[in-house]
């Protein structure tokens, strides 16, 4: 299992530092991108993701919860290592989307709402590498997670077949479901306030990949 901690749920006032709090234990580094309209929250957008990529050598996991995935997917430097995610609901048609990220060199990642059946992403999953499952309503951190994730992360296994397409998770994770989570098919966990909400995110992240390993 590999760890992608979010920092949407860390201190926007520090984020350098937060980022560079992890290194050497996560994988990625997630940034989930809110533009008021997709999700009724703000965030960050490219020039501080940019930024950030200056301080952390973990590669970049960035998840876009906004209506234009193919029109700002562009402004974010990115290489073969980083993922760019879009949402199968955008605005954009998800093929646009989807040629737009790959044109950019880096891995393509597709995501989808809890309440949106797994059938809306299976045309696009020859030409994808991450599916980014929600086990949250995107949108705020901070949320409990929804059982029923478990199911359907087991179903788009099975969807997935042979495939080399990694499967991440993202909403309400922590030490004591995160083992679940990854018995059901997760490979990436994104965590958010698991991580960030803890004194020292440092030894909340080791915690949960040693929970997740248990």
């Amino acid at each position: 299992m590999k760890l992608s901690p979010s920092l949407l749920s860390a201190d926007f006032g520090r984020l350098a530092e937060e980022a560079r709090a992890v290194e050497g234990i996560a994988s990625y580094l997630h940034f989930d991108v809110m533009d008021g309209h997709f999700v009724p929250n703000l965030t960050f957008g490219p020039p501080v993701v940019n930024a950030l990529r200056r301080h952390s050598t973990l590669p970049l996991d960035i998840h876009l919860m906004i209506d234009r995935p193919a029109l700002y997917a562009p402004r974010f430097e990115v290489g073969a290592e980083d993922v760019i995610t879009f949402h199968v609901e955008a605005k954009d048609p998800p093929r646009r989307a989807l040629e737009a990220i790959r044109g950019l060199g880096c891995r393509v990642g597709i995501s989808l709402r809890p309440g949106t059946p797994l059938s809306a992403i299976v045309p696009y999953l020859p030409e994808v590498d991450w599916v980014l499952v929600m086990s949250v309503e995107p949108g705020f951190g901070g949320q409990a997670f929804r059982p029923e994730a478990l199911d359907r992360i087991r179903n788009l296994r099975r969807l997935i077949g042979n495939r080399a397409i990694t499967i991440a998770v993202d909403g309400g994770i922590n030490a004591d479901n995160v083992r679940q989570v990854v018995e059901a098919g997760a490979e990436v966990i994104v965590a958010g306030s698991a991580i960030y909400g803890k004194p020292d995110p440092a030894a909340a992240a080791r915690e949960l990949l040693r929970a997740a390993d248990a």
